[in-house]
């Protein structure tokens, strides 16, 4: 088996078709996901906190040139080393949202899967029925 066909017949299978749907809707959920933490619960929080932004939140491992703003986007133009931990916070952040929505997205779908019914007791053989029947005679 030369290894074109090999490959077209591992690409075709069910798993991989299936696997490769996942990671795209995955990345696609993930820009929602993304876009809801930043857009939405961030400037929430921000307005709770007073304008507090986890994005801008640093330190400065070095020593900031004179004439550059104190913002992160102006400290890494400038070549300063920033410990960005407000970045972190943000994934992080977005990376819990996410996995909440697939807990409750898993817990859903398993609670509406129907549990199989148990399968039904095999039908005696006729022969079994036919010796039975004739114990069953022959004991009257």
């Amino acid at each position: 088996m030369s290894i074109v066909s090999e490959f077209r017949e591992f690409a075709v299978k069910g798993n991989a078709m299936d696997l490769a749907v996942g990671v795209i809707i995955g990345a696609a959920f993930g820009k929602i996901v993304e876009s809801i933490v930043n857009d939405l619960i961030m400037p929430v929080i921000g307005a709770i906190f007073g304008g507090f932004d986890f994005s801008n939140l640093f330190i400065t491992l070095g020593s900031v040139p004179e004439g550059v703003a104190m913002t992160l986007v102006e400290l890494k133009k400038a070549g300063v080393p920033v410990f960005a931990y407000g970045n972190f916070l943000t994934i992080l952040l977005n990376f819990i949202i996410l996995a909440f929505i697939v807990f409750m997205l898993v817990k859903q779908v398993n609670r509406l899967k129907k549990e199989a019914p148990p399968p039904a007791p095999a039908a005696t053989p006729e022969d079994i029925v036919l010796l039975r029947e004739i114990r069953d005679s022959l004991s009257k």
